[in-house]
């Protein structure tokens, strides 16, 4: 196991509480908190500046390290933004890659190359992708490569103020703000007055009661179809595998290389199935078969994991491995708030140049 296989669990059990590891690490989170707000000063002062790309920007991102959501939300924007005829492309910073450059994401992509979300998304979503370090070149190369785009979605880049933005969304899950302290004694990478300064706040889910000013938007997951890995034409409702497992006791393994695991095995086990459990580190690369000496009739992983075990030696043969895709419903009204701030005016037009905001 590697050391931040073995980091990531017990940071997360820290970040619930305020016990002796999280109190351990309070020092370096005053130097991670007046780094960020030397970062913002010079923002704020002119000092540095936020550069415009010739097109509206939505970011999506948080205020809790690691997964919330985002994804998933990005994916659905972005699906809801095209059937209202808009053409949006997407940028990412790509966690995990190798590389930190430039580059569009092609469907023959490997995810060690692009990372595993960005992949996900120009598959689930249909739409140019580039992923890159440098959020405001990414967001270059975009427009130049697919000039008929219109609108740009960043996933993730909150706390990136260098590619200026139309619209900010931060996203909350099931984890609220943990013991509400920043990184690394706590999860927060913003200080939670910064969910005032956003235009629209997303509850993934059942989110802990939480004080916010401003507006505040639902979002739902549900587990949808399971389909093979080696043939994605062999897919059913989940509610058929369930019914298989009753009838014939279908043995079940479920495997989840995500932020919060447990998620998606709770969600298994609602829809009715009986697994068994396999967390494995976000952004796990699976070149290790994780189902390896198990008794098993059917694998399940996530969608993100789903991109990764098609390019592994290690999985991509086991035709018992299978994908479970997640439906996401989001209230439309998100949609429209995000349209009347994108809507081109001759004010917009003005400022949408390859250069500093003037803001």
């Amino acid at each position: 196991m590697t050391l931040r296989a073995r980091l990531e669990p017990a940071l997360t059990r820290a970040w619930t509480g305020r016990g002796l590891l999280a109190s351990a690490l309070l020092p370096l989170s005053l130097l991670y908190v007046a780094g960020h707000a030397i970062h913002g000063w010079l923002y704020r002062g002119g000092l540095l500046k936020a550069w415009r790309v010739g097109l509206p920007v939505v970011v999506v991102g948080n205020l809790y390290a690691g997964g919330t959501g985002k994804t998933p939300l990005v994916i659905e924007l972005v699906r809801q933004l095209k059937a209202r005829g808009w053409r949006p492309g997407v940028i990412s910073r790509g966690y995990g890659r190798r590389k930190t450059d430039v580059r569009p994401v092609d469907a023959g992509a490997q995810s060690g190359e692009v990372g595993d979300e960005p992949l996900l998304i120009a598959q689930r979503a249909g739409v140019p992708v580039v992923v890159g370090a440098d959020r405001v070149a990414a967001a270059r190369v975009l427009h130049s490569l697919h000039p008929k785009c219109d609108v740009i979605v960043s996933d993730d880049g909150l706390q990136h103020p260098r590619l200026a933005r139309e619209v900010e969304i931060a996203v909350l899950h099931f984890l609220g703000i943990g013991n509400g302290w920043p990184l690394p004694a706590g999860p927060l990478r913003d200080s939670l007055a910064r969910l005032r300064t956003v235009d629209a706040v997303v509850l993934n889910g059942d989110v802990p009661p939480l004080r916010i000013h401003g507006q505040v938007f639902s979002m739902e997951g549900e587990l949808d179809e399971v389909y093979s890995l080696a043939d994605p034409t062999r897919r059913a409702p989940l509610a058929a595998l369930v019914d298989e497992q009753r009838r014939s006791g279908t043995r079940v393994v479920a495997a989840a290389g995500i932020a919060a695991p447990e998620k998606f095995f709770s969600m298994l086990r609602a829809a009715g199935l009986a697994i068994e459990e396999q967390p494995l580190p976000d952004h796990h690369d699976f070149a290790v078969n994780p189902f390896f000496g198990r008794e098993y009739d059917v694998a399940l992983v996530t969608e993100k994991d789903a991109v990764k075990c098609r390019a592994s030696a290690a999985t991509k043969n086991d035709g018992r491995i299978c994908a479970v895709s997640l439906r996401t419903r989001v209230d439309p009204a998100l949609v429209d708030l995000i349209e009347a701030k994108i809507r081109p005016t001759p004010r917009t037009d003005e400022r949408a140049s390859n250069g500093p905001s003037p803001a």
